[in-house]
């Protein structure tokens, strides 16, 4: 008999990695804890969340995009738009030209040239009715014809723009041109809310304008950026957002065209521009609800504010700074008194209009 063939040796099995194993148990326990998260904060909204996986994103902006042009506002080719004439709804309504519509004037109005407000929503008076806006409250505490051409979302760089459209068709005696701090960071975007915009740039001392046509505003399911499409669904995400005060970047479609900083620097030569129309203008400081709740936020405002009424003065415009008396109406009465959600109550317009109205007499921009 022959010698038995030897079995081929079988290759030793190599022992598993531990450090693979351990790294797949902890990669697998995140993503189990990170989904039962997201099914608590889908809870805490309510069941209906567990089947509705929509892009949070996407659906918001969608409704956004709902809202703005062929709804509440209209094209504008300079300015992007405009309140669309005829629109109304509860309390707002829009007449020639998107003003906002105003209470007749008072009996014993003086017959004069009439006095154009510009501005953005502070200014067109969102919240309140046609009557209990700023414009409408001067209006009556002046006795002069008033215009409201303010138009909610509205940059800096759009409110000069406006003024200077509209003085040629209105012929006014007085422009009072108002803003808020938030408006010059509008004014470095080419697109806020979903909707272009003009948008100016700083060559040397002077504002270039660009983006004039202004373009058609995109699809806003074309808006989001990989990570918006790839975790826009989250509840979970969207929740750590809100708590840390920072999902409204997230879901608003805002696209930059300059350096954050310029809308402030862009403020001289835009007023520059309101003073090249020759007619006597006083600017504005309004304040934001959000600055009797924030610090930092109210520092900031207050910076900008200030740069954009020296400014005023530069170019020979006066300028009006509502801080202070902002700051004490709220002390005495309460924020919930003088604003509403996003926006001044009657009372909070109403102070607005009494101290420009004031303002308007003391420096005697108006003849008698």
């Amino acid at each position: 008999m022959g010698e038995p063939v030897p079995s081929p040796a079988l290759p030793a099995r190599r022992p598993r990695d531990p450090l693979i194993g351990r790294i797949l148990l902890v990669v697998g326990s995140v993503l189990v804890t990170l989904f039962l998260l997201e099914i608590g904060c889908r809870l805490m909204r309510g069941p209906a969340t567990l089947l509705d996986w929509r892009n949070i994103v996407r659906v918001e902006r969608q409704k956004m995009s709902a809202q703005n042009i062929g709804h509440r506002f209209t094209y504008d080719p300079l300015l992007g738009y405009v309140q669309r004439d005829g629109f109304s709804d509860a309390l707002m309504s829009f007449g020639e030209h998107g003003f906002r519509r105003m209470p007749p004037p008072p009996a014993d109005a003086i017959d004069s040239p009439p006095i154009l407000a510009t501005g953005d929503s502070y200014t067109q008076g969102d919240e309140v009715d046609d009557a209990r806006t700023w414009p409408a409250q001067l209006q009556a505490l002046l006795r002069r014809r008033t215009i409201n051409a303010g138009v909610a979302a509205y940059g800096f760089d759009q409110t000069v723009l406006r003024t200077e459209q509209l003085v040629p068709l209105v012929k006014p005696g007085l422009i009072v041109l108002g803003f808020i701090g938030d408006d010059l960071r509008r004014a470095e975007m080419s697109r806020t809310w979903g909707t272009e915009k003009p948008w100016f740039s700083l060559e040397g001392d002077e504002a270039k304008l660009h983006n004039v046509p202004v373009p058609p505003s995109p699809d806003p399911r074309t808006t989001l950026d990989f990570w918006q499409a790839a975790f826009g669904w989250s509840v979970l995400l969207d929740t750590v957002l809100i708590h840390q005060g920072r999902q409204y970047e997230w879901l608003v479609d805002h696209r930059r065209a300059v350096l954050p900083g310029t809308g402030a620097r862009l403020a001289c030569p835009l007023l520059r521009r309101i003073a090249a129309l020759g007619v006597p203008t006083l600017v504005v400081a309004q304040y934001d609800f959000y600055v009797w709740q924030n610090a930092e936020f109210a520092a900031e405002q207050r910076r900008v504010s200030q740069a954009v009424l020296k400014c005023a003065e530069a170019a020979g415009l006066a300028g009006l700074d509502l801080y202070d008396a902002t700051e004490q109406a709220v002390r005495t009465r309460g924020l919930k008194t003088m604003y509403l959600t996003w926006h001044p109550s009657p009372d909070g317009y109403r102070l607005i209009a009494e101290s420009i109205a004031a303002e308007v007499r003391r420096r005697h921009l108006l003849p008698p």
